[in-house]
């Protein structure tokens, strides 16, 4: 029997079973299969940095987007009860002006017959609003290595080519059961106050505190919680209602704050704390992908020498969305006291793209 079929058979072998025979998980995973390694039990690889998860196969552009498969997408359509639709974009002009100093987002009418037939014209930088951060947009800073071994020649040269671009994403489709973490309703009750315009870091006790308050164990099912592999998390942190509060002139100044790598970068956002504990976390219940309302998901700057990005893209090949609107979203878990739900996007179908606005929906 050759090795790939042997791994065929145990895999085929955990599915059936709900079990794993030992504590060795063989290459290429399979999504279907019951178990997974925790972030201390995943099998080095050759060629890839330590702590790489690249499971899937040496042509895989999609990571944890294969968890979303059709019977985890079934089970979560289990979830829809009121048909409540709740969706989670903000306006393609929001921010006017993007974090980062990125380019704002620019619309055109374009008249085709005066009075009777009109086209439009988006001029938008991907990364300027609610988006998913693609496999190509932050690597591994040690190796210099995107996910799966994709390397800054495979983006842009003479030498480009599709290697984790936006439209395997499309290809497949992003859908499954959604969970969202109120952070900053729980942060209101207990008198924690913060600027999400300033660096505040979300530790995973905080979390916990969080989930606990909710009716949730946020932690993973093989560790008795209430996270199922595929799940899509989502963490209110409050950064849209800091947004809307301020001025215009305001909000504008502080997305054009001085922006450099390290602890003194006048960037700074509330977000996740860059943490074992929150590593561990992120890892272990192999979410199909994560994402917040602040513009960098991580507390920004990092005051450690990782950046969550790494992890999450680089590393494990987990979809990241930052600046989702999860206002109606918070208010609608309240409403039902219900914080699982059905989440759908249709990320862009662009060859070579890096990232993608997310489109998405959450359905009661």
């Amino acid at each position: 029997m050759t090795e790939s079929a042997r791994a065929r058979l145990n895999q085929v072998k955990e599915f059936l079973t709900g079990k794993t025979p030992t504590t060795t998980f063989s290459l290429p995973f399979h999504p279907d299969q019951a178990t997974f390694p925790t972030r201390k039990e995943l099998p080095a690889i050759p060629g890839a940095p330590d702590g790489a998860a690249w499971v899937w196969g040496d042509d895989d552009w999609i990571g944890r987007i294969n968890l979303l498969t059709p019977a985890r997408v079934k089970a979560a359509a289990s979830e829809i009860k009121t048909g409540d639709i709740v969706p989670t974009n903000l306006p393609l002009n929001v921010p006017a002006q993007p974090a980062f100093r990125r380019e704002t987002f620019k619309h055109e009418i374009k008249i085709l017959t005066e009075g009777l037939c009109y086209d439009d014209i988006y001029h938008l930088n991907t990364q300027s609003g609610t988006q998913w951060d693609g496999f190509r947009h932050f690597a591994h800073l040690p190796t210099g290595a995107f996910y799966n071994n994709t390397r800054a020649a495979d983006i842009v040269g003479p030498a480009a080519n599709h290697k984790c671009s936006m439209h395997h994403w499309a290809e497949h489709g992003i859908a499954g059961r959604g969970v969202l973490l109120d952070y900053f309703s729980w942060a209101q009750r207990h008198a924690i106050t913060y600027d999400p315009y300033d660096y505040h870091a979300i530790a995973y006790d905080d979390l916990v505190s969080v989930g606990k308050e909710q009716g949730i164990d946020i932690r993973p099912a093989a560790q008795g919680g209430d996270i199922k592999v595929g799940d899509l998390l989502f963490v209110r942190m409050g950064w849209t209602v800091a947004y809307y509060a301020r001025p215009a002139e305001e909000r504008s100044a502080l997305a054009l704050r001085e922006h450099k790598l390290g602890p003194d970068d006048g960037q700074r956002y509330v977000g996740l704390k860059q943490e074992p504990a929150i590593v561990d976390w992120l890892h272990d219940c192999y979410f199909g992908a994560v994402a917040g309302d602040a513009p960098t998901f991580e507390a920004w700057p990092t005051m450690t020498d990782y950046f969550l990005h790494e992890y999450i893209l680089a590393l494990w090949g987990m979809p990241l969305g930052e600046m989702l609107d999860l206002e109606k979203l918070s208010e609608t878990c309240k409403k039902y006291n219900r914080w699982f739900f059905f989440f759908s996007s249709a990320p862009f179908n662009c060859p070579n793209g890096v990232s993608s606005h997310v489109n998405g929906n959450a359905i009661f």
